[in-house]
This record gives C-alpha cells, structure tokens and sequence, in this order.
C-alpha cells in the first residue's frame, strides 16, 4: 500500500499538486546544463512575478558569453599546434634546398613533432591535476614558444630538430588540456560546440600557415622557413592574456578540496544559486568526495586505468579507438604533405601548388565551422557516419586520380579531381572525427581520472599522426602515393564499423549522465539516466 508506482512522479507520491509537481519536476530533473534550468515553473510555483525574469535573462546572456570567452581563450594554444602543421607543409620546401637534409630527415623532421607530442600528452595529464587546468594551459604555450624561436634561427639540422622537440612537447601539453578545460566549464546543452573550439584553432591556424608558406616563398631560400616558423610566436601575447582572464576549471578545485573557490567560478558560469549547488553537489559525488575527502593519487588513478573495470574498459576502447582512426585514416598525410600529393598530380609551379594548399585550408576551416553548427543538433554519431563514409569515398577518389586510371581523364582532370577529392577529405574530417575526436574524450571519463585518461588517448593520438607522418614518404616510393591513399580509404572504411559498434550518442547529457550511459551497457536515453540519477 505505502509502495510507489515505479513510474509515477516524486510530486505525486507525496501527495503534491500538479503546479507543484511540475515545479518539482523541473527543480529536480533539469540538469544545470539545460538551456532551461529550473527558471521557468520554478517562478510560477512560488508565486514570484514574471517581472523578474528579465534579470534572469540578462544574467543568463553574461554567463554564455562569458563561457564562450573562456573556451576561445583556451582554445589559442591550440593555434600553434595547426599553425606548426600547416607552415611546415611548405617550410619543408624550402628547408630542403638550405640545408639539403634528406627525405628521411625530412620524415623525421615532420613526423618527429606528433611522436615527442606523447611525453607532452603524457606529463599534461598529470601536470594538471598536480597544478590545475589554467596553469597546464599557459606551461603549453612556454614550451611551444621556446621550441618555435630556437627553430626560426636554427643553423643547421640538428638545433632544427632540437627546436621541432621542445615545439612537440608544448603541443603534447596543450591538445590534451585544452577540450578537458572547456569541458569541464560548458553546460551540456552546448559542451560539444564549445568543445570542438580547439579543432576549430587547429584548422585557423592551418590555414595561416599556408598562408604563411604563400606569403613569404617570394624570399630567398636561407630566409623564408625561418620567417615562416618564426611568426609562430606571436600568438604568445594573446596566450598570457588569456591566463589573466580565464578561470580554474571547477572540477579541479573540487578534487583539491578548494570548494568555496569552485563555488564562485560555477557562480560565474551558471545562471543561478539554486544551480550552482546543485552543479557543486554533482561534481563532489562525481569525484567521490565528501566534505572532508581528498583526492585520489595518481598512482591509483594510473593503477585504475592498467586494470579498468568493464564501465572505464568500455570508456578506453571508445576514446582510444577514436582518437588513433582520427590519424590513421592519413589527415596528417594529407596536410603535411600536399604539396607532394598535388606535384604527384601533375601541379609544376612552386607558387601553384602552395595556392592549392590555401585553398585545402581554407575548406578544412569552413567545415568546422558547420560541425560547429551541427554537433549539439544533430548528435555526434551522425555526424561519425557522415565524416567517416565521406572520407573513404575521398580518399578512394584521390588514390584514383593519383593512380594510371586517373591519368586516363587528361592530366588536367586529373589535377582538378586530386584537388576536389583532398579538399573533401579534409572537408569530411572537420565535419566530423576532427572535432568529435576531443569531444567525446573529454567528456566520457570519470571526473576523477578524465585529465589521465584522455591524456592516454592523446598518446594514441600523436603516435599514431607520427607513424603516419613518419612513414608516408617511404610508403609512397615502395606502393606509390595513389597505393597509399587507397590504404588510407580502406581504413577509413574499417573506422565506420568502429563507430557503429563502440560510439555512443552523448548528446545533451551531463558529464555524469555519460558515466551512466557506459555502466548502462548500452545507449541509455537522456530520462532514463536522469531517472537513475535521481533514484541514487
């Protein structure tokens, strides 16, 4: 008799009205993250007059602006990081003729940054947690900055690469943090668009930089790749800029036991108190604590991750396996050496083929910008499906127009379909595995091991962009360019079973939904695991 009907309302099992169970519905249901969090019925409920929500709504339009800045300001670091891929795609042009390295030089000199990237990658994760977010952020931009100066006046191959070194680790540093900041601040409704913010500077910066190789190829040899490397570090300023005006992520104060300062950055990203402690509630049951618990070390956190239950096993393979097809379907091949592709299809001219570059820059940053459009509306699986088919069939076509077949159409067509099928490679890749690459493991971890598992992700990340880096070039001379990219697309085909069968659909949950979603087994939707939530 006193037991609850499993399907019926807390509100009406405690004998409470409908105004009043719908108030209780959205107080206690509605997420933080929810662009409707607890205003709306909440203000009926308590007879407060509609008068004031228009304080509410200004308060909530300086909290999504606000977040916004914070995710473009931690999202600069990663302007050096496509900024170093694009300019080194003609740098090496140039390179070549000064210092008259080798093509196995040149592999090592390209592929070396995303291999070194790794001990960055590795050493952000715990870097920080020991030391927090904001301070990871700016220690990325230090060491890229140093590494790109000592590049730009290098003498000869050797403090090249010495440069290209510490360049790689400040990479390392900062692709790992960055979405782990800006995930740890967004609200769900928009996490995956703010998100993708990184991938967004990545292709901005790409895109300078073949700008870069465009602008400065009129200079002599000896002088171009050291002005082109040495504009990298201008955005320097704008960086220290940004650590004077971002916040701590809340999460981390949280597991420092710092709550009262995590209290005042939730208070500056949500639209009210009533959120802001239950934001704060979820995050210290997220990264179970209490009041008075500490942190778990990092030796049980790295021990945790070697021996995973099935739920974190579950959460490796997906964001392991989406980060290494995100590189070993040859984007990096793609960028880094088209100029090669677009010389083995028949362009002559220096000044043509670095054009052909701007115009594979500028289509992967117009892209993003549409994933951008797209990843909180549509959900990040369909646009899995679109990036991943999309990128088999491009890289198909290119490895067709570089092949005798191709040649069969006229060097002209065939020049014009290496083009196409390039740019609608990269164009695929920003409209989805790009970008939904760092969305998706940044925001399927526990709180408690997110900085170390997708720093373990980013490892397989940047190993697998040095392999390809590394290796094209002679890949290239034993198969041919064409038999390469045929590889790439037959991967890429592999890359779609990958996401049908181990990529859920986080769209619109909370980070803590997502855990749920994984312990579930299966795709949970979005009531059933805020059902759970509220039965725990």
């Amino acid at each position: 008799m006193g037991l609850p009907i499993p399907h019926q309302k807390e509100g009406e099992r405690a004998g409470k009205g409908p105004a009043k169970v719908a108030a209780a519905e959205k107080g206690k249901y509605r997420r933080m993250d929810s662009e409707h969090a607890v205003v709306g019925g909440e203000e009926e409920a308590l007879g407060v007059s509609p008068r004031r929500r228009p304080y509410r709504d200004d308060r909530s339009a300086r909290t999504k602006k606000y977040v916004f800045a914070c995710a473009v300001l931690a999202s600069l670091n990663s302007v050096l990081l496509g900024y170093d891929i694009g300019v080194m795609s003609g740098a090496i042009l140039f390179i070549q003729e000064d210092l008259k390295i080798t093509e196995v030089q040149e592999e090592i000199l390209v592929g070396c940054l995303s291999i070194v990237s790794l001990l960055g990658s590795l050493a952000g994760g715990r870097t920080s947690d020991a030391v927090g977010r904001k301070r990871t952020i700016g220690l990325a931009a230090i060491v890229f900055q140093s590494g790109a100066a000592v590049m730009a006046f290098a003498p000869s191959f050797g403090v090249l690469m010495m440069g290209r070194l510490m360049a790689g680790v400040g990479i390392g540093f900062g692709v790992m943090i960055a979405p782990v900041y800006i995930a740890e601040i967004s609200p769900a409704v928009a996490r995956g668009a703010l998100t993708s913010f990184p991938e967004i500077f990545i292709n901005l910066g790409i895109l300078l930089g073949y700008i870069s190789n465009y602008m400065f190829s009129g200079l002599p040899a000896h002088m171009s790749w050291r002005v082109m490397l040495g504009v990298g570090v201008l955005p320097s300023v704008s960086i220290a800029f940004a650590l004077v005006v971002i916040p701590e992520s809340p999460r981390w104060l949280v597991m420092q036991n710092q709550v009262e300062e995590a209290r005042w950055v939730l208070s500056k990203i949500n639209e009210s108190e009533a959120e802001v402690n239950q934001r704060l509630a979820e995050i210290r049951e997220a990264a179970g604590m209490k009041s008075e618990d500490k942190c778990e070390d990092n030796t049980t956190v790295w021990w945790e991750l070697l021996r995973p239950s099935p739920t974190l096993r579950r959460m490796l393979i997906t964001g392991f396996g989406v980060q290494c097809f995100q590189q070993i379907t040859g984007i990096d091949a793609t960028v880094y050496y088209s100029p090669t592709i677009f010389k083995d299809a028949g362009i002559k001219s220096k000044e043509a083929i670095l054009a052909a570059t701007v115009a594979v820059g500028f289509t992967k940053t117009m892209f993003i910008l549409v994933a951008i459009l797209l990843i909180d509306r549509v959900g990040r699986k369909p646009l899995l499906y679109v990036s991943t088919i999309g990128m088999t069939a491009c890289l198909f076509g290119l490895g067709l127009a570089l092949s005798s077949l191709g040649g069969g159409f006229g060097s002209t067509a065939g020049i014009g379909l290496a083009i196409v099928a390039v740019c609608g490679n990269v164009a695929f890749f920003s409209v989805g595995i790009g970008p939904i690459c760092w969305v998706l493991t940044s925001e399927i971890y526990p709180l408690r091991l997110r900085a170390q598992a997708a720093a373990l992700g980013t490892v397989g990340n940047r190993v697998s962009s040095g392999l390809v880096a590394m290796s094209f070039l002679s890949v290239s001379t034993a198969i041919s360019v064409a038999g390469t990219f045929f590889i790439f697309s037959a991967i890429s085909a592999v890359s779609v079973i990958f996401v049908h069968m181990f990529v859920p659909e986080t769209k619109g949950k909370s980070l803590e939904q997502i855990e749920m979603l994984f312990q579930s087994r299966g795709e949970v939707e979005l009531e059933d695991v805020e059902l759970l939530v509220h039965q725990e």
